[in-house]
């Protein structure tokens, strides 16, 4: 997986730890047998592919409360009024960060977004074991995210396959030409680039422009990180990419549903 920044081995440190305490809290088998009886997921890329369908981007809306790297980001947080600021200003599915320590998110925002609307819900968080793939179908997630950066191929595979088999989809995350070809051997549907930097934390939408090309046409491209002017979502829209994920620049507007809207409506 190549060399970690210190701020990402903090993150999965503490991310083992929690997964290892909830894990003796609860264990994998009654997790199994809530997920048989929770409502059947959204469909998260569908609704994705139905807005490019109509020729419209597909909108990824963020709700996230704080980052290692920005800290607090909105005082005012309430997921519900979130959830449907976005839904009215036309988000296509909504991400919700459900990371405590880092990013001061947690299970019940996902599950009080979701509650509120009638978009696909991705659970934004650093997954590393099956235990939390069980997890994200329980609160309700209809998508999940794996990073590959922070994953060995096999669980990579493993985390992938298992989502899948419980109907949810997968938004896989690469940053650079590695990981989008370890990514790609998975063939997957949805994926993701992001363009912030791990080591520094900058952002470039050049990340995106550079690895555009690599990406099969079979498969839903989300750029993601650094969008805060309309000028740069029709740079991205120039180019072809269909999706995007829009989290900050929303989030510390007053109302980050019309915010959504003045960027791509």
């Amino acid at each position: 997986m190549g060399e970690t920044p210190d701020i990402l081995k903090r993150i999965l440190e503490r991310k083992a730890a929690e997964v290892s305490y909830n894990s003796q809290a609860l264990d994998e088998q009654s997790l199994r047998h809530e997920a048989g009886v929770v409502a059947p997921p959204r469909g998260f890329l569908q609704a994705l592919r139905d807005e490019a369908a109509a020729g419209r981007p597909g909108v990824i809306a963020e709700i996230k409360k704080a980052s290692p790297s920005k800290g607090l980001i909105r005082q005012d947080f309430d997921p519900e009024e979130l959830a449907l600021s976005y839904a009215r200003g036309g988000a296509t599915c909504l991400s919700v960060l459900t990371d405590r320590d880092f990013f001061q998110g947690h299970d019940l925002d996902l599950r009080a977004a979701r509650g509120v609307c009638d978009l696909p819900v991705l659970r934004k968080d650093f997954i590393i074991d099956s235990f939390q793939v069980w997890e994200s179908r329980v609160i309700g997630a209809d998508c999940i995210l794996l990073i590959v950066a922070v994953l060995s191929d096999q669980s990579l595979e493993q985390l992938y396959r298992l989502a899948r088999s419980l109907g949810m989809d997968v938004l896989i995350e690469v940053h650079d030409e590695r990981e989008l070809d370890r990514a790609l051997g998975l063939q997957p549907e949805l994926l993701g680039i992001n363009n912030r930097d791990l080591h520094t934390f900058e952002t470039d939408m050049q990340t995106t422009v550079r690895l555009l090309d690599r990406v099969p046409g079979g498969t839903f491209l989300v750029t993601e990180s650094g969008f805060s002017t309309r000028e740069e979502v029709e740079f991205m829209m120039d180019r072809g990419v269909p999706g995007f994920l829009i989290g900050e620049a929303c989030m510390r507007a007053s109302d980050p549903g019309e915010r959504l809207r003045s960027l791509f409506r």
